[in-house]
């Protein structure tokens, strides 16, 4: 007997209410952490592990009931309240670049959940690819956004931008050009807001910015720690091929080796203290924990607490 689950809309004001959730809160000791989809993008399954054979690759992607040749990759953000900050890290793709209906939704989804833009203190940049900073330069949000809002990045990631090299990347072809023409629209628009570090900042109590390296040269993670508890949010040195296979280099990385010894140090790790892992690019809501298995890692979804 075969049970057929139906769902009735509800609406909310003049719109209804979505089928699947789009975010997910958490609390870190006591900070409030908010992880929030800006959608999926579909991508071409060779980006994702570019120094393998074809066939190891797609063996890859079918054991994962994925592919053959595109899949959808998620994006997430997070919204962080320590203290009397309100911080976001990362704003997604933004609605800007044609083709990707699926994404660019973060500033609904963050209105849906009663959070106003206006009220964001400070934004950490990981670094400054189209599909985190894309977000910031839609004209609404640009708008809803307070005039003194400091955004946090890597002095090495704003410099890396002045003249950023493509030469170990292997991405889709239009896609240089976009990062490039998106990074320079994005300084020239809040170059008066960065705040840029070195190795790290404290941005609020228990709220730091780490610089890694290797997906950009500046690019940095964000850790959050209160109570004797601690998540990292990864950014992009982690991606779903990045467990099993650790060492399968990314298109999208500036330096495959460097991110290669990124990507094991965090999920080193995060194995040894058993902290939550958030990342960009895992299924959402992103939340979960890291095992050793072997030479490689095991992820550990969390549970979800509703």
């Amino acid at each position: 007997m075969t049970t057929h689950l139906s769902y009735v809309p509800q609406k909310s004001g003049a719109e209804f209410e979505e089928l699947v959730p789009s975010r997910y809160a958490l609390r870190i000791g006591e900070i409030d952490v908010l992880v929030v989809s800006d959608g999926v993008l579909p991508l071409p399954t060779e980006t994702m592990a570019t120094n393998v054979a074809p066939a190891v690759r797609a063996a890859w992607f079918k054991d994962m009931f994925l592919g053959p040749d595109m899949f959808d990759w998620a994006l997430n953000v997070l919204v962080v309240r320590s203290g009397d900050k309100t911080i976001l890290i990362d704003a997604g793709l933004g609605g800007q670049f044609p083709g990707f209906p699926r994404a660019g939704l973060f500033p609904k989804r963050l209105e849906a959940a009663g959070i106003d833009l206006a009220s964001v203190t400070d934004i950490i940049v990981t670094h400054m690819h189209m599909d985190h900073v894309g977000g910031l330069l839609v004209d609404d949000v640009k708008k809803r956004l307070r005039p003194d809002v400091r955004i946090h990045v890597s002095a090495t990631e704003v410099d890396f931008w002045g003249t950023p090299n493509f030469s170990q990347t292997a991405m889709p072809t239009p896609v240089p050009d976009v990062l490039r023409t998106t990074a320079t629209e994005f300084l020239k628009v809040y170059g008066a807001n960065l705040q840029t570090f070195a190795e790290e900042r404290e941005v609020a109590p228990g709220v730091v910015a780490r610089l890694t390296g290797g997906h950009t040269p500046g690019h940095s993670v964000v850790h959050v720690t209160s109570g004797g508890e601690r998540l990292t949010f990864a950014g992009d040195a982690l991606f779903p091929v990045g467990f099993d296979h650790p060492d399968w280099h990314n298109g999208f990385e500036h330096d495959p080796e460097e991110s290669v010894r990124v990507r094991v140090r965090l999920l080193q790790e995060a194995a040894a203290t058993g902290e939550l892992l958030v990342a960009t690019h895992l299924s959402f809501p992103s939340v979960g924990r890291v095992a050793l298995d072997g030479e490689a890692f095991r992820w550990v979804a969390a549970s979800w607490d509703f």
